[in-house]
């Protein structure tokens, strides 16, 4: 055991370069800040009403119906032949964007691309596998960090090639389209795991320590069969002899592993605190998917592309440079989150709101890039915040299960959003419209989160003064 382990420490470096040369090359796409500019151009000449109501919702349902049998498929195939699949549809998606033409034929490469996010879940899930728990810290900034330079430099190389070199359109999905190619071909290099975290266990609780070993000591708020799952994994005790004689026959293996991914959904959403955070999670991320989904569409309405300097890339790379500060600044700020994280919630989320009214009553292009830096600056805080406190009180599966699963609320409330207020077969309403709905859906976010935090500290207070009221026993 003790060899095996050391192999494994020794070996985790290729894996990590390997992932993170994927994750850089699969994000460097420059021509994606200018995407509504291509579409609506000379190169395929659509409309922007085609663009925004027929052919952007098709990504979003696509994701809806891809990501949970992809979420499921990914761990029982143990990642490696979805981050190829992934990498296929990179592939797919930009062939498409350079040489389709039609609404049809962009409403296909709407459906690959929610294949591309749907397997993004194989990207992080992939490096737990095949590295030591005490490398999980380390391995998750790099990934993280990689994708988030990836990002920064490509919405500054495409606003250069631009501004400044005039290359076309065309031009910058072409040079999108090697980038993923070369990160389809990262994915060959990556050894395949042997283990994952719900379907394939056996064979590596017998050699390696369980992941949940590496996170029992980051909190004790979990619901009681939560933390009953560190504290097994913290003394490093296994299941009890008769657990062991009930195992199920092999053909059972899914039913019950699918069984025990509810019970974990039960048991973890029993607890009131993730339940706030996961409420809030679910509803803001569908709102911040649909804004960054329809920016560049507002843009363009403000400052047209045919007749206006598109600075898309600039602000996309401001926009994630602010994101990664005020995700790095939450590391720094000493907060009782347990009292002081709904107020958060609702001051911030107030803010988005404030953010999109800007946008939507200003015809100014320049308040409307600030608007979005501050709507993204302001979502970005608050998710690592929540991230962070559903992490601290969870297992590395059960928070993978959490995420995926506010993931897909997520996605389905703005589902429905795009269905009622986006698709030509519901309101269709025009973007400006648009964005007083989402602002709007962010006051209401807000109006939530203030509310629960008043009644939170109002109750505090009521029951601070009966204790000091109440007589002293002699």
């Amino acid at each position: 055991m003790d060899c095996w382990k050391g192999a494994i420490g020794s070996n985790w470096i290729f894996p990590t370069v390997i992932i993170c040369a994927n994750g850089f090359f699969s994000t460097m796409r420059p021509s994606e800040s200018f995407l509504t500019p291509y579409l609506s151009g000379p190169d395929k000449n659509l409309t922007i009403e085609q663009v925004t109501n027929q052919i952007f919702p098709v990504w979003t349902y696509s994701y809806l119906a891809l990501l949970l049998p992809v979420f499921l498929i990914t761990d029982y195939v143990r990642y490696k032949p979805v981050l190829l699949l992934q990498g296929i549809s990179y592939i797919v998606t930009w062939l498409l964007l350079l040489f389709a033409h039609g609404v049809v034929a962009m409403q296909v490469m709407e459906f690959f691309y929610g294949m591309v996010t749907a397997t993004e879940v194989a990207y992080y899930a992939y490096i737990y596998s095949v590295v030591s728990t005490d490398r999980y810290q380390r391995v998750t900034s790099y990934c993280r960090s990689i994708t988030l330079v990836a990002a920064t430099l490509a919405a500054v190389l495409g606003q250069l090639l631009v501004s400044l070199a005039d290359v076309s359109y065309f031009h910058l999905n072409a040079i999108t389209l090697a980038s993923v190619s070369l990160a389809f071909l990262c994915s060959f290099l990556l050894p395949m795991p042997q283990k994952s975290m719900f379907f394939h266990q056996k064979a590596a609780s017998e050699t390696l320590p369980h992941p949940q070993a590496a996170v029992a000591t980051l909190g004790s708020n979990g619901p009681p069969s939560c933390q009953q799952d560190k504290d097994c994994a913290a003394a490093g005790t296994g299941p009890a002899p008769q657990q062991q004689a009930e195992q199920p026959k092999p053909q059972n293996h899914m039913l019950r592993v699918l069984l025990q991914l509810s019970r974990d959904l039960r048991d973890c959403y029993s607890s009131r605190k993730l339940l706030y955070w996961s409420l809030w999670w679910a509803l803001a991320t569908a709102g911040f998917n649909q804004v960054v989904n329809y920016i560049q569409v507002l843009w363009d309405s403000r400052a047209p592309s045919h007749s206006s300097a598109v600075y898309n890339g600039a602000v996309e790379a401001i926009a994630t440079f602010l994101g990664s500060a005020t995700s790095m600044a939450v590391g720094y700020i000493k907060v009782d989150w347990d009292l002081s994280g709904e107020l958060a919630l609702g001051m911030f989320s107030a803010m988005d709101a404030g953010s999109l009214f800007l946008m939507y009553f200003t015809d100014n292009i320049w308040a409307c890039y600030a608007g979005y830096l501050v709507f993204k600056a302001c979502y970005m805080f608050l998710i690592t915040i929540a991230t962070f406190q559903i992490a601290v009180n969870l297992s590395m599966e059960r928070y993978a299960l959490m995420f995926g699963f506010n993931n897909f609320v997520a996605l389905v409330i703005q589902t429905i959003l795009t269905v009622i207020v986006v698709d030509s077969k519901g309101l269709g309403l025009d973007i400006s419209t648009q964005f007083l709905i989402y602002g709007s859906y962010f006051a209401f976010i807000a109006g939530i989160f203030l509310t629960r935090s008043m009644y939170t500290i109002i109750s505090i207070k009521c029951r601070n003064a009966r204790v000091a009221g109440e007589p002293i026993d002699q």
